[in-house]
């Protein structure tokens, strides 16, 4: 080795013969990052595999596949009976000052990032024992067991390349679309075919979607408050103006909601009729009437999250706002992931047959389409009954616990607590004394194992209530119990 500065940097050299990558790698590596840095420069001359080998010893073999290894991306190149060198097509960089360490785990970007007041980070979250959540369905009760056998068969029959060899519809296979449309005309009312379904993988990609396609910066999108900060926060994203109307006993309070279309465009209403998030209350009919009437005059488009129609305990449940809009003012939006978990994601739009092409069209740009194996197991399970059976044994459960629960808090909190029993849905949107600080409560309750909503994501700044949704039907008899008498403890 001629060049006593060459023979310094490659005598520090640290391979680890310990740790799983290969040597020949960690060399490449070692190599590759001294070129980045300007310690080898374009045109370089490296030392022969023999001199390197025997400096680091190790094989010369080992030397000889780093350097094609490097040779094969572009960083070396090679001449016979000249040597190897650092390839002539590199620009040279001069070693900069940093202001502070190198970040090798690339905690940071380099480049800016537009801040966003999402409501929460994406972050996993850790579940204990004992949970009343946001309302999560129970996926123990869940035919799973029928879920995973249709999925199975849709691997083992024939034509599979037929089915599964290539892209297919962005917005569903037929055989869902067609199975799915049956099944929401027979329990929703709605008078749909196979082209006014889109599939999609739960309703915040529905929401997302719809936003993406159909909202322009400037428009103005109104929804109630409190509601879901998740759908408020794509209507944001997608650079709307969003206007809270207030919500009541019955529901968004619609006359609000008229003041704002007599003075400004309105280009969407979101809502959640069945069950209002998270307050749960249903829309009395006068407003659901006077809801689609107003759209018919303004021209809104009414976007109608029914996240959880299948759970109700009372009566039958109220139809849709869809199966009444003779219009096409409606997008309707529903999910399976309350019916088994929200790690499946499963979810559906329905409206006009030009609203769904265009949807399917601007999919493609997110998802070129989604789990069609899965929506054709659903589908399976749809179209034999399954799904409905375990509808009917999962309310019968939950309401069990629903009335359980409602009686734990009547006996056990009724000093700190106030709350209407919900005639439908998973939780129970409960009010605390104002002495009583949430986010503490929250906090005490974790350590003891047991999970609950801090309130944050249910206020606003012209809306603030001490109110939390406190799940009961992912819970067991005994764990709801056991729950209760945490917070009584603690309150």
């Amino acid at each position: 080795m001629n060049s006593p500065i060459l023979y310094s940097l490659f005598e520090n050299l640290s391979l680890d013969h310990s740790i799983t990558r290969p040597v020949y790698l960690q060399l490449a590596d070692i190599l590759l990052d001294c070129i980045k840095t300007g310690k080898l420069r374009s045109g370089q001359k490296l030392p022969s595999t023999r001199d390197l080998a025997g400096l680091l010893q190790i094989n010369r073999i080992t030397v000889g596949k780093a350097y094609e290894e490097l040779q094969m991306q572009g960083w070396l190149e090679s001449f016979v009976g000249r040597g190897t060198f650092i390839s002539t097509h590199l620009v040279d960089h001069e070693p900069e000052t940093l202001t502070g360490s190198r970040n090798p785990t690339m905690k940071k970007a380099g480049f800016r990032i537009p801040f966003q007041n999402y409501p929460d980070k994406a972050t996993d979250i850790f579940i204990p024992e004992l949970h009343l959540d946001d309302g999560y369905p129970d996926p123990s009760l869940a035919p799973l067991k029928e879920l995973y056998r249709a999925y199975r068969n849709q691997l083992t029959r024939g034509g599979l390349y037929h089915r599964f060899g290539s892209y297919n519809n962005p917005a569903g296979p037929q055989y869902y679309r067609e199975t799915l449309s049956d099944y929401l005309n027979t329990t929703r009312g709605l008078k749909t075919t196979a082209q006014n379904i889109l599939s999609v993988r739960g309703t915040l990609m529905g929401i997302n979607l719809v936003c993406t396609a159909l909202i322009r910066p400037g428009d103005v999108v109104v929804s109630g408050i409190p509601g879901w900060k998740r759908a408020d926060h794509n209507f944001l994203h997608a650079g709307a103006r969003h206007i809270g109307i207030p919500v009541d006993e019955h529901g968004i309070v619609v006359e609000a909601l008229k003041e704002i279309c007599r003075t400004q465009k309105v280009r969407m209403v979101y809502v959640t009729p069945h069950h209002h998030y998270p307050t749960t209350v249903s829309l009395r009919i006068d407003r659901r009437l006077e809801l689609l009437r107003l759209a018919n005059e303004y021209g809104f488009i009414i976007f109608e999250d029914d996240y959880d129609f299948d759970f109700h305990y009372k009566h039958r449940p109220l139809l849709p706002l869809a199966s009444a809009d003779e219009n096409g003012m409606v997008i309707y939006c529903g999910s399976f992931s309350k019916s088994f978990s929200p790690a499946f994601r499963m979810g559906y739009l329905v409206g006009p047959e030009n609203v769904i092409e265009h949807l399917a069209q601007v999919r493609i740009l997110l998802d070129r389409q989604g789990d069609h194996m899965l929506d054709n197991a659903m589908a399976t399970i749809l179209q034999d009954g399954t799904l409905q059976r375990y509808t009917r044994k999962a309310i019968a459960v939950y309401e069990e616990r629903r009335d359980l629960f409602c009686d734990l808090l009547t006996d056990q909190l009724s000093d700190a607590v106030t709350f209407s029993i919900p005639e439908g849905g998973m939780t129970v949107w409960t009010t605390f004394a104002d002495s009583i600080n949430l986010e503490s409560l929250a906090q005490k309750a974790l350590q003891k194992g047991l999970l609950l909503s801090d309130g944050k994501t249910h206020r606003y700044p012209d809306y603030c209530t001490n109110s939390i949704r406190l799940g009961f039907a992912s819970a067991a008899k005994d764990e709801l119990i056991r729950s209760v008498e945490i917070l009584k403890k603690i309150l």
